[in-house]
């Protein structure tokens, strides 16, 4: 699948990934390969993805997420440290 995670300042990530976790705002969920499409707000948390390098994580303070056909859109508020 491909991800890409945009703030409005720059693009933190794009790449291929495995699966991805997500802090929905009515709780967290995982995406797999050939996942439906879905449009999901998010809250305050940790954004996880396994690329072929491992695991990988930041932290948004809330934003937008998008699934349709392998291809993940996150707009971020803003990347937390």
């Amino acid at each position: 699948m491909q991800l890409e995670i945009v703030t409005p300042d720059k693009k933190i990530f794009q790449g291929e990934v495995s699966e991805a976790t997500f802090p929905g705002a009515s709780g967290s969920f995982q995406v797999l390969n050939n996942h439906a499409a879905i449009v999901s707000t998010l809250a305050k948390g940790t954004v996880s993805f396994t690329t072929k390098e491992g695991k990988q994580s930041i932290v948004v303070d809330g934003g937008v997420v998008e699934v349709k056909d392998n291809k993940i859109v996150l707009l971020a508020e803003k990347v937390l440290d």
